[in-house]
């Protein structure tokens, strides 16, 4: 049975560690409540666990597995926007904090 499932590589580890990382799962909570105007009561933090981040990144880039978005242009460009809005949202969140904590 050959070629029935590509194999992985960078982009399949990346998104693996990403799903795995908790503060991802948190940007998912606060995304999902912006998105659907919920209260934080109606989704609190810690909600998306990586399984659920491994789906929300395999729906968003258009794959059945992480692995295909090495072998698929367009899922991998997704990847890169799902991680740089990941990205803007920590560092708003680190600003967030420093705000709060009296550090400007």
């Amino acid at each position: 049975m050959t070629g029935s499932v590509p194999k992985g590589g960078q982009q399949a580890r990346r998104a693996a560690l990403m799903c795995q990382n908790k503060r991802f799962g948190l940007y998912l909570d606060h995304r999902r409540r912006q998105v659907q105007a919920l209260e934080h009561r109606d989704l609190p933090d810690g909600t998306h666990t990586p399984e659920d981040c491994a789906d929300f990144v395999r729906q968003s880039c258009g794959v059945d597995s992480r692995a295909a978005i090495d072998h698929n242009d367009a899922a991998r460009a997704m990847l890169d926007r799902i991680a740089a809005d990941y990205s803007k949202w920590e560092r708003q969140q680190r600003m967030s904090e420093r705000v709060a904590g009296g550090e400007v």
